[in-house]
């Protein structure tokens, strides 16, 4: 069984894909990033980067000097072929499997017999056994896992990627990783590609058990997240400080509540468990009901600035935070940035934006007037300050930085 890999090649140069080829060249092992971004390639081949990722820069500019990392348009033969891929959903909730099947076509002519294939995108249940359908049919010369484990000219995996931004050149080496083979042989493959730069411990299984452990993990936060902004919408309610309350229940030696916040965003949380309930409908009823309950709080949010603005004849709002998590610009599936978008477009007053992240608005906000603006100008020109990310920028406030406004704190910075 062929176990040396001398060239990968990383399907998406995205939040996963740019780190994971970044480590794997740092290796020694030479990596093919592909990306269907101009920008995104041309940024990468100067040494540089298109995202922000503590220590990013530092990685790839090394392995691009070297001549170990190169980005392109379009993919070329390697031994293996890495999918990083975004999976959104469609209207009604429904996986969109659009951007893996695009990466199929792309890989499928450069495949060759012995090459192993490794979905790394958060996936549906049974998303990597499409994958070998779709390639019987673009490559019916080549003998698939699922036509037969033993005698297959082409491996395939899943194997969930478990990171957090702002710690992903860490917790890519060091975190235990899931390693689902649509057989066994497929299994062990990819094994042996992950033992290349991951410390932590490979745990094999079957690709569906992989798939379905990764939705697992982000459904199991994500219920302990409805859990307490739940709780924070009944101490509101009851006039309790959900923020002193939570850390004194925290003091039992068993019960560890998470903290509230303005929803849930990013790619992960906000979208993965919609793939269970999706797939079990009957069955997922708490999955399904804490996604609507987190869907649900930038609402709860709006309505509380809006009270707060019918204050103020001319209210100016500023929304502090825009990223779906601290100290990184990603704005993907972020409340807060769906905050701010609805405080605009629904003229509840001037709504300043602040996201000390990013140097511009994604281009569809800047068709309808919105700007970045400093938290300098924001707490100069604001009555009413939205607490929506605990930014470190915002964590270094004092009290008497903000004691004149109206202060709307969804994470507990002035709790």
């Amino acid at each position: 069984m062929k176990q040396e890999f001398s060239k990968v090649s990383v399907i998406g140069l995205g939040y996963i894909g740019l780190p994971t080829a970044a480590v794997i060249a740092s290796r020694g092992v030479q990596v093919h990033g592909v990306d269907v971004s101009e920008h995104a390639v041309r940024t990468i081949n100067q040494g540089k980067i298109h995202i922000v990722e503590p220590d990013l820069d530092m990685l790839v500019q090394a392995a691009v000097s070297t001549g170990k990392l190169k980005a392109a348009l379009k993919p070329e033969p390697a031994d293996v072929f890495m999918i990083a891929v975004p999976t959104p959903f469609q209207d009604g909730k429904k996986p969109d499997l659009s951007y893996i099947e695009a990466a199929i076509q792309a890989i499928a002519p450069c495949l060759e017999k012995g090459n192993l294939i490794i979905l790394e995108s958060t996936s549906p249940v049974g998303t990597t056994e499409q994958i070998a359908h779709w390639l019987a049919e673009l490559r019916p010369d080549l003998t698939l896992p699922h036509q037969d484990p033993e005698l297959a000219d082409i491996f395939i995996a899943h194997c969930p990627e478990r990171v957090l931004p702002g710690r992903v050149l860490q917790e890519l080496v060091s975190n235990d990783r899931i390693i689902g083979g649509i057989s066994p042989r497929c299994a062990q493959q990819a094994m042996a590609l992950y033992q290349l730069f991951v410390r932590g411990e490979c745990l094999m299984t079957d690709a569906r058990t992989a798939e379905m452990a990764k939705l697992t993990e982000n459904s199991f936060r994500d219920v302990n997240i409805a859990f307490a902004n739940e709780l924070s919408m009944v101490c509101d309610h009851l006039k309790i400080n959900v923020w002193e309350l939570i850390q004194l229940a925290n003091r039992h030696p068993r019960v560890n509540i998470l903290n509230p916040g303005p929803g849930v965003g990013g790619h992960c949380i906000a979208v993965d468990p919609w793939f269970i309930v999706d797939s079990a409908p009957e069955q997922a009823k708490m999955i399904r009901l804490a996604r609507e309950i987190n869907d649900a709080k930038p609402q709860y949010v709006m309505e509380r600035v809006k009270k707060a603005a019918d204050e103020f004849k001319r209210p100016v709002i500023a929304c502090l935070g825009l990223a779906f998590k601290a100290d990184i610009d990603d704005l993907r599936e972020s409340p807060a940035l769906d905050i701010a978008r609805q405080l605009s477009e629904q003229a509840v007053g001037e709504v300043l934006w602040v996201e000390p992240n990013i140097h511009q608005l994604p281009e569809k906000y800047q068709a309808h007037q919105q700007r970045l603006v400093s938290l300098h100008e924001a707490l100069e020109r604001a009555h009413i300050l939205v607490v929506l990310v605990d930014h470190k920028q915002f964590k270094s406030l004092k009290p008497g930085d903000v004691a004149a406004k109206v202060v709307i704190d969804t994470r507990g910075l002035f709790g």
